[in-house]
């Protein structure tokens, strides 16, 4: 470990730097490398909302915060189980106290009055309300008209979309000339479709734009319910004593606010993981090195999606001849929500409906158990990810029966020993071949064999695992187009 606080800094610049550098190579993107994604988050506060919120804030550093906006939904609205306008409250006044010690391990976290001044009150009196122009939907105006910042937007739903809704219908009528260019600046990730506005408006009015627009049905891997179909392996990421070692007890305000489950069934106090069905909305567009938002179907710690319809990706369901809905994807029609109100014991087809969730688990437990020592912990005292680098490009072409060299190399910010590991993304590439990849475990003499499928595509991950406590992973991702020879 680096015994400077300067000299920690000046590694973790130089580290940044090289990352930059590394994913500017074969980015197909329309983020420049070096620019953090800008996001909004829209909630309707829910108690899983809260502990997304935790977790939200403790990777503030990775996002431009647009805004964090209440909203309503089909489950919370005035007078309906309401958490209260200024739910977040606590939770910004808990991030405030721990923000000192976060800057130690990033200098780009947010200051909480930058925080406070995009936390604002959206349309919340009732479910699927878009009459009431608010704060919160001018502030999704604001942004979306903006002409200073060409980066996309990714507008997160954790509640309903009318907030959303209102925002994109006075872009319309107000500044119809404009919808074009603001729709493409809009990329939408919704946990489910928890009102009706994104069927009665948005769709009708705004999909002849194509918006990029994910509906996600697994979140449900880490919602309420994840001891009914999360392997065992990755639910002692999540069980109570390894929530109360890692993330509730000795790690500040902000963590101690973590609504984890008091009780058990049997009475005792548990500390079990209750749910963060919200998370994965952010989650998506952490930059780890697995480039997944470029496209929903390469998956990473957010999912991975099928494209349904128009630019609509929701989740890859594996019966055979299943039909989506034409509407809404939501508690009522989404394939794992149904599935999981038949109550079959050990369902195994569930639970491989939400591998592309599960499957990251251990690693995101891991980095939220670094970043809850932030929180709390000096820099030479914490544990930071490594930096993974690939030689060559990111994306590249290649052809059957090429023999394709991967190399890499890697840095570390706390000196520890680093492991390799490639590894085929099969689910996310085309390619129907499973390739074996020699020097697997090996940063520099690893090798595959390309199969002879010309148009289909492959993805291998490389993962870099450092010996910290807790164990962090960096990735980076390798994406080959088969040509013909």
């Amino acid at each position: 470990m680096e015994s400077s606080p300067h000299h920690s800094l000046s590694f973790r610049l130089l580290l940044l730097l090289m990352l930059f550098a590394a994913t500017a190579i074969g980015q197909q993107s329309t983020l420049k490398a070096a620019d953090k994604p800008r996001v909004i988050v829209t909630s309707d506060g829910e108690i899983d909302d809260e502990c997304s919120m935790v977790r939200f804030l403790l990777y503030a550093n990775e996002f431009d915060i647009e805004g964090i906006i209440t909203s309503s939904s089909q489950y919370h609205a005035h007078g309906h189980n309401w958490a209260g306008d200024d739910w977040a409250q606590p939770y910004l006044a808990a991030y405030a106290k721990v923000y000192p010690n976060l800057v130690k391990h990033d200098s780009r976290y947010p200051t909480p009055e930058f925080l406070q001044s995009r936390t604002l009150l959206g349309n919340v009196k009732s479910e699927g309300e878009m009459d009431e122009i608010t704060a919160g939907s001018q502030r999704i105006v604001e942004v979306l008209l903006d002409e200073s910042d060409e980066r996309p937007v990714w507008i997160q739903a954790w509640g309903g979309t009318n907030t959303i809704a209102r925002a994109l219908k006075n872009i319309e009528q107000q500044h119809a000339d404009k919808m074009a260019e603001v729709a493409k600046k809009i990329r939408f990730y919704f946990i489910w479709e928890q009102d009706e506005t994104y069927q009665t408006y948005i769709r009708p009015h705004w999909g002849k734009y194509n918006i990029p627009t994910i509906i996600s049905d697994q979140f449900i891997a880490l919602f309420y319910h994840w001891k009914k179909y999360i392997p065992a392996d990755e639910q002692s990421y999540l069980v109570g004593s390894w929530m109360k070692a890692n993330i509730l007890r000795n790690h500040g305000p902000l963590c101690s606010l973590y609504k984890a489950h008091a009780k058990d069934e049997k009475g005792f106090v548990s500390g079990d993981f209750r749910s963060e069905g919200d998370s994965p909305a952010f989650i998506y567009n952490i930059p780890n090195g697995l480039r997944s938002d470029e496209s929903p179907d390469w998956g990473g710690w957010g999912g991975r999606f099928v494209k349904v319809r128009e630019n609509t990706w929701l989740d890859p369901v594996l019966e055979p001849d299943y039909e989506y809905p034409d509407g809404r994807w939501y508690t009522s029609s989404a394939w794992g929500r149904l599935r999981l109100k038949k109550e079959i014991p050990n369902d195994a087809e569930l639970t491989a409906y939400l591998k592309p969730q599960w499957r990251w688990i251990g690693a995101l437990q891991n980095d939220f158990a670094a970043r809850a020592d932030w929180c709390v912990k000096e820099f030479e005292e914490a544990n930071h990810a490594p930096v993974a680098t690939v030689t060559g490009q990111l994306t590249r072409d290649v052809k059957p029966g090429e023999t394709v060299q991967l190399s890499a190399t890697a840095a570390d910010p706390d000196g520890d020993k680093l492991t390799f590991r490639w590894w085929q993304y099969s689910e996310a590439g085309s390619a129907e071949a499973t390739v074996t990849i020699a020097g697997n475990d090996s940063a520099n003499a690893a090798s595959f064999v390309v199969p002879d499928e010309p148009g289909k595509q492959m993805h291998i991950i490389l993962e870099v695992t450092d010996n910290g406590t807790p164990q962090l992973v960096g990735y980076q991702r390798v994406v080959c187009n088969i040509k013909e020879n």
